[in-house]
């Protein structure tokens, strides 16, 4: 039986898309063992996936964590040759490694089989066409638009030269020469958030969102009969301070001036939150309960943006750092949500109501869904590659 190590670090947008695929593949009769952080073993071993902890992945007290060109160089390669044995160990023939743990990648070059790369939100490597990622901007046009996209790579080329500079010292000190690189990637997002470019890389798929739930709990429904919000706050550390409770004052019925019924959903729910009779507060299945869901408040994270666009359901972001800017802009240039920034009830409230009651925010949120029609299933790229991997050892005999 083929076998795939799928590797991603512990953070929820990075390992509940890697427990996803590991869902998937192993439905479809592919041996597949996840290596990540010990945060979510126990919740994803206990829904029957093959689940090991990522060596090297945990600060040491040698770590020097304040250059993080450096310290994914030095973390990748740490992470590389303590997972290089445990791949040769389990014969390993194909490894799936998150983008930003990178090491996982080099560990499968260090043991000799092929590796995929595994983009858990839209692709964000620099294009000749577009601004740099993060800047939240469309593509310029005409030529004052190009030559601001131009300045602005420019501008950024710098970081992104020596980060590559680190890390092929970081490669070169565990004996990988060269750039090395994937046999293919896969863009895990809905292509309504992609955005065209006139580079994409060869053998890159689109393959849609890979959304897994942490928990089988379902969540009540509040008391009423208003429209159902649900209220999100970011996972990641990166987001926005407060946006919880923001939310929760811009959604009373005095602010928002209709009555509403409220999920709150969060792996931790701040005490006090559902005092009211309109509000249901916990951690339960939010796919499920985004088929009765009007609108989603949400930080801007891929994960969130990703159900509640999947489902059809527009929303309202707040967006912290990270990637959060960027993607709150794509959803509001493509018109399945407004932007709020910074987070503020009077204008939370306005967004809010603007998505509640006009039509057209929900029809473009049924248009992103739609487009995951065009997405490329991974579970037959994967075959196709254990295939190649079982040709090549074939003819080395």
């Amino acid at each position: 039986m083929a076998r795939v190590a799928i590797v991603a670090g512990p953070d929820a947008g990075h390992a509940f898309p890697a427990f996803a695929l590991a869902d998937r593949l192993t439905g479809d009769g592919i041996e597949t063992v996840v290596f990540t952080g010990t945060r979510w073993c126990a919740r994803a071993g206990n829904r029957g996936l093959d689940v090991a902890e990522l060596p090297g992945l945990v600060a040491r007290d040698a770590d020097d964590d304040t250059d993080a060109g450096a310290k994914l160089g030095r973390r990748a390669a740490r992470i590389a040759v303590e997972l290089a044995p445990l791949l040769a160990q389990r014969a390993i023939d194909l490894v799936i490694s998150d983008v930003i743990t990178v090491g996982g990648g080099w560990a499968a070059e260090l043991t000799g089989i092929p590796w995929v790369e595994l983009s858990p939100h839209p692709l964000y490597l620099p294009s000749r066409g577009l601004p740099p990622i993060g800047a939240g901007l469309a593509p310029g046009t005409g030529v004052s638009g190009r030559l601001r996209d131009t300045a602005m790579r420019v501008a950024t080329g710098r970081s992104l030269r020596q980060g590559e500079r680190q890390r092929a010292l970081a490669r070169a000190d565990i004996g990988l020469v060269g750039r090395g690189g994937p046999a293919a990637r896969f863009v895990a997002t809905l292509p309504a958030l992609e955005v065209p470019r006139p580079d994409w890389p060869e053998d890159t798929h689109l393959i849609g969102p890979l959304l897994w739930e942490p928990t089988d709990a379902l969540f009540d429904r509040p008391a009423g009969t208003g429209p159902l919000v649900l209220v999100a706050p970011s996972t990641a550390v990166t987001g926005a301070a407060d946006m919880g409770t923001v939310a929760l004052a811009a959604l009373s019925s005095d602010n928002l001036g209709i009555p509403v019924r409220v999920v709150f959903s969060a792996l931790h729910v701040p005490a006090g939150v559902d005092h009211a009779d309109h509000v249901v507060a916990g951690t339960a299945r939010q796919d499920e309960i985004l088929a009765d869901t009007d609108l989603v408040v949400c930080g801007g994270g891929h994960g969130m943006l990703a159900k509640a666009l999947s489902a059809g359901v527009p929303v309202v972001t707040v967006p912290g750092g990270g990637d959060q800017w960027e993607l709150a802009n794509r959803v509001q240039r493509q018109g399945s949500g407004l932007l709020v920034r910074p987070v503020e009830v009077g204008s939370l409230s306005s967004a809010a109501g603007r998505v509640l009651t006009e039509p057209a925010f929900a029809a473009a949120a049924g248009r992103a869904s739609a487009s995951v029609d065009g997405v490329v299933d991974p579970v037959r790229i994967v075959r196709r590659l254990l295939r190649l991997r079982r040709d090549r050892v074939a003819a080395r005999r």
